[in-house]
Order: C-alpha cells, then structure tokens, then sequence
C-alpha cells in the first residue's frame, strides 16, 4: 500500500468502487477505516479489503440503511442481526449507495430528507422531448406488478378521467376496476410525447382478459391512442373494386368517398348506402370491365342493355343508380357526356299488401321471451313503430302519469298493453343496471355503460326467423288502421305520420282487399311486376 499523499492515476477503489485519483488500491474513507481496522476478508462480498467486525465498508454502509428503512431500533443489534443473514451483496457505482429513486428518508437517523423538487411537472411542462432512437412494438401481455408506476403523471390523469366518465355513464365496480387496470399496464412507463397503439393494447389487454372498448375511450379522449385499424369501409371498398378495369376503378371509387364524405355542393349519405350502390351495380361494372378501359366508353345503348335484363324494383334501382355514377361523372369532367340521362324506367307498380295470418303472429308472440322484445313488439304491433324508432326511444318519451308516448316526434296515446310491457321492462331495466345513465328507454349489456342507442341486429334478434318480424308487424299495423277506418290516404298520414305515396299505396292495398275477398278471387294479389321496356320511347328527347 503506497503513501496516502503519493500521486497515483485515475483507478477503482476495491472498497467503494470509487474512481478517481487513488494513493493505492484504496480511496482516502477506505484508507483511513483500513488504518482503523484491520484488513481481511468481508464474510459477505469476500473481498480483500478493509473490514470491521468481519464486514466491509459497503455492506455495513448498505446494512445500515436496511435497518432504517425498515423501522428497526437498537442500530448496533438490528445491524448484526442484518449482516447475519444477508449472503450476497449489490454491487454499486461510485456514490450510488443510497437509491436515488424513492425509498425512505436517508441520513442521520433518518431525519434528513432530501430536497423533493416537482420534477414531473417540470418535465411536463418542458419543450423537449428525447426522441426514440428505435421504433420497438410494447408487448403489454408481459407485464408483472412490480413494475407498475403510479406516480406516473399521465396515469394518474388517465385514471381522474375514467372516475369521471364512470361515475357520469354508471360503470359498475368490476367495470371500473378492469379500466383502471389496463390503464395501469399500458401507461406505468408511458412518456411524454408516447401513444399506445390500438392494436398492441388489444393484443395486450385481451391477454389479461380486461375491457379494451372502454380503456380505448379514454386514451382517445387524452389524445395518447394511435388507432391503426384499417378502417372497414377501406377493406370493404378495396375487395368489392377488385377486378375492375383500372379507369372504372378510379371513377367508381371517387363516386363513392363523395357519396360518404360529401363534396362542396352534396350532403354525406350514409355508409351503408354507399355501400348498397356498389352491391347493386358491380356485375354491371365487371361487365363492362372486360371489354371496356373506362366509363366514357360506355353508350346509351350498353346502359339500356342493363335496364332491358332487369325487372320491378331491381330494375327501377339500378338505373338510379348508375345515374347517380355518371352524374358524379360528369360533374368531375371525366366522361363527355352522360350515358344514363333521359333513360326512363316506367312506373313501378307495387304489390297488393296482405295481412298476417293469425297464426304467424301467435308464433311471434310465442318467440318474444324477454321483456326487452315483448316491449319492441307491442310498439312495432299497437303504434306501427319502426326498429330504428323503437333504439332512439328515450325515458323522457315515455310519460307514465299521462298516458302518452312521443314515437318518432310523435305524440300517442299510451294504450294497456305497452304500458305493461314499458312497466315490466322498467322494472328489469332497474335491476339489471341500476346505475347507467343511458338516456334510452331500451340499454343492452354493452350501451347500458354508455350512452348510445342498441344495434339494429339486437333490438331484432328475438324475431329472426319469424314471418311477423318488426317491420312486417309495422306493416301490418299500418294496413289494419285503413282496413277498419278506410282506406283514407289522409287518415293514415295523419295518425301513423307516413309519406304521401306510402300512404296512397297502403290505402289501395286496403280498397283493393275490400273490394274483392281473397278467399273468391286470388288473383288480386299479384306479384310485383314492372313495365315492360316496349312501353317507353327509348330515343334520345333532347340533343346532347
């Protein structure tokens, strides 16, 4: 061991594992408690090194701040009894003694306490954010408990905003308790500046088995979700425009984002309709696509060769349709001039309406089980309401002391037999979801948390596969009010608020059954069958 003052370079310390400017193998504090004691083996690192009582330096140092951290008194007893038991030791850097991150106060007797600056709030406040040097995918189902973070900023807010969306949508407690433990798992680690994947959570969480719908809702609502789904409508359009020539592609698909976006001078439709109009004229489009390159190639002629295959309601929709197409066409300066205009169809005639057989609505009685469709099937059998009103119903529609039910805007008398059902599926309602704060009248197992109306393909699920469905017992309701009252168009768009045409047609289904008995003259009820393309002139009217 060299003279304490002899200039040495830069090395380790073997006691501390101090660096610097050592006289020896030893630092200045290890020096000095060799001279003090006596150099030997440590019984727990087995170093060569300076020890007291058969302990160096760094495990008594470490030992001692055990036996504070734990509460222990009587240092000098606590201590032995620590460094009896402990068998191994961590190594650390110079000066990393002590954790730097949390732990109990350190210092003499544990009453000095390191200064707590507001980091976090410094760090979030800050205009630089380290950038990541890889993109690397975060496996989420890996995660362990120890290494959550609760101190995280941004969970914490995460976890103030599912509180509040709970308590406001009446989340039940296993509800509440599976947010806030996927919120847990995606954000302990989470950085300024990060967003979680949409479909790395879902892979994450579904391994957990906890909601993803409802954690998805307040990511988004913090703005920390990067939703990378393929939209549905985008798979949808690029597998139906599959096999199109590649001119007809690129018309057909601008005809359709406008249809569902909109344009500067056209509202955005519905994306189901969109979608209808591709389904209607695609064995159309691949027609043409096998001997055409593009839609101004297309004649008059070719658009009547398509009216002339089809009948009734098919044919009368199609040709509208393809107008729709080419007038979008036409207004982007992609064809010359428009193949489909002035191209007539006739007049559709429609069918004589028929009642239900008795027995057909026995079986649709028999088949509403549950409270929810017994209620869907006294509103859609007494008050003619379709499927979509009876989703959008509301609690504030439904006024009890009165007697009255507002249906579609539509005030109504509350008869005996909806206000039982609306009392029996009140009562279940309460039951079942006493707390959600779903404003509709009808919740499900998944809108009960939220506030949206039920699905089409829910509120019609009891009936399906029955001949009485909701639409056919709104129907049937409609022609039984102009069978008993008669066949008065007014009458019927007065009570049940139906369009004029549609109002027409239900009244001379009704004149039509009154006038003549099925039971004498079947022929009454013909098919659907629509003009023939020999009754219309099919020259041009006007010159292009």
């Amino acid at each position: 061991m060299g003279h304490i003052g002899q200039d040495k370079p830069a090395a380790s310390c073997v006691g501390c594992f101090a660096w610097g400017q050592l006289p020896g193998r030893f630092c200045r504090a290890c020096y000095t408690y060799g001279q003090l004691n006596a150099l030997g083996v440590c019984l727990i690192c087995r170093r060569d090194i300076p020890v007291h009582d058969g302990h160096c330096r760094l495990c008594r140092a470490q030992a001692s701040w055990a036996v504070k951290a734990a509460g222990a008194t009587g240092e000098a007893a606590a201590l032995a009894i620590f460094l009896r038991g402990v068998k191994h030791q961590q190594l650390f850097f110079a000066n990393l003694q002590r954790p730097r991150n949390g732990g109990p106060p350190v210092g003499k007797q544990g009453r000095r306490v390191r200064p707590t600056a507001d980091v976090e709030q410094v760090r979030l406040h800050s205009p630089w954010v380290q950038p990541r040097l890889t993109e690397t995918p975060q496996d989420f189902s890996r995660f362990v408990r120890h290494r959550r973070d609760p101190a995280n900023p941004t969970l914490d807010q995460a976890r103030r905003r599912a509180g509040a969306i709970g308590e406001a949508h009446g989340w039940t407690r296993w509800v509440a308790r599976e947010v806030d433990r996927a919120l847990v798992i995606l954000l302990s680690g989470h950085q300024t500046g990060d967003k979680v994947s949409y479909a790395q959570m879902s892979e994450g969480l579904r391994h957990f088995g906890l909601t993803i719908k409802r954690t998805a809702e307040i990511l988004d609502q913090l703005d920390l979700l990067d939703d990378d789904r393929v939209p549905v409508f985008e798979s949808w359009l690029s597998q139906r425009l599959d096999g199109l020539a590649d001119g007809i592609r690129r018309d057909v698909e601008d005809w359709l984002r406008t249809l569902r976006d909109g344009g500067p001078r056209s509202q955005p439709r519905e994306q189901g309709t969109a979608m209808k109009y591709l389904t209607e004229i695609r064995p159309v489009l691949l027609d043409w696509s096998g001997r055409l390159d593009h839609l101004r190639e297309v004649t008059r002629a070719d658009v009547l060769a398509v009216r002339d295959q089809l009948e009734g309601s098919k044919r009368h929709h199609t040709v509208s349709v393809l107008r729709s197409l080419f007038r979008h066409c036409k207004k982007q300066g992609t064809i010359f001039r428009d193949p489909a205009a002035r191209v007539r169809v006739g007049r559709q005639d429609y069918r004589v309406l028929l009642p239900l057989e008795p027995h057909e609505v026995r079986a649709a009685v028999d088949a509403a089980t549950t409270p929810v469709a017994r209620l869907a099937l006294a509103l859609a059998a007494v008050h003619a309401a379709r499927p979509k009103a009876v989703r959008e119903l509301q609690l504030d529609d439904v006024d009890l002391g009165n007697r009255r039910l507002v249906l579609a805007g539509r005030a109504r008398p509350l008869d005996d037999l909806t206000r039982q059902a609306v009392l029996a599926w009140l009562d279940y309602r309460r039951r079942r979801w006493p707390n959600t704060a779903n404003p509709h009248l009808i919740v499900s197992q998944h809108t009960a948390m939220d506030t949206r109306p039920v699905s089409g393909v829910w509120i019609t699920e009891a009936l399906r596969g029955q001949t009485a469905t909701l639409e056919r017992l709104r129907m049937d309701r409609q022609l039984e009010e102009a069978l008993t009252h008669g066949p008065d168009p007014l009458h019927l768009a007065e009570v049940f608020g139906l369009d004029e045409k549609t109002a027409i047609r239900y009244a001379n289904s009704a004149r039509q059954i009154l006038e003549r008995p099925l039971e004498s003259d079947p022929a009454t009820s013909p098919r659907t069958r629509g003009s023939t393309p020999q009754q219309h002139d099919d020259g041009p009217s006007g010159s292009y």
